[in-house]
């Protein structure tokens, strides 16, 4: 079925021809997804970001009628900007995880060096342990720290280089 034909079935049949779209096109916004977001968002993140896509493809469609000229640019370009949204959703707010529950993030084999890391950074008290935690284990810039914090970005940055040389003489002693 040719582009042309899938948008007369999208404007006469529209639930036939969004399930005639989804069977054509899922192959290529599933890659356009996984190339974009893989390494951000688990597998059910990026299938979930597919079936949206094609909400959208769907409603912004029947705002124009369908009256577009390339189905497959059209479903290309929705695909881009919603990954690039979806990926700029995921990095900016991470998801908290307490310090408890880095141990078991990591495999089985890495356990006993997570759990050694965790209690010496938990060794190194607040705010500090905030700080490294928020730096290295979430991502976050030394300015979104600051900001939380209410210090300054160069205080946090001070007390990131005092707290990893206090983690090597706690893990150096442990070793």
């Amino acid at each position: 079925m040719s582009d042309e034909e899938l948008l007369d079935l999208l404007r006469t049949q529209p639930q036939e021809g969004l399930a005639q779209t989804v069977l054509r096109y899922s192959a290529y916004v599933l890659k356009i997804a996984t190339t974009r977001l893989h390494g951000v968002c688990t597998k059910e993140d990026i299938e979930e970001t597919v079936s949206d896509i094609f909400l959208i493809v769907y409603q912004s469609g029947q705002k124009c009628d369908f009256k577009i000229g390339s189905l497959r640019a059209f479903i290309s370009v929705i695909s881009q900007r919603h990954c690039i949204n979806v990926f700029n959703k995921h990095v900016k707010k991470p998801n908290s995880v307490s310090l408890n529950d880095i141990e078991y993030a990591v495999s089985d084999e890495d356990a006993h060096i997570s759990s050694e890391l965790t209690e010496a950074i938990h060794m190194l008290g607040e705010p500090d342990e905030f700080i490294i935690m928020r730096k290295y284990f979430f991502g976050q810039s030394t300015k979104e720290i600051a900001a939380e914090l209410n210090m300054k970005p160069n205080t946090i940055d001070k007390r990131i280089s005092r707290g990893l040389l206090k983690l090597r003489k706690i893990l150096g002693e442990e070793m």
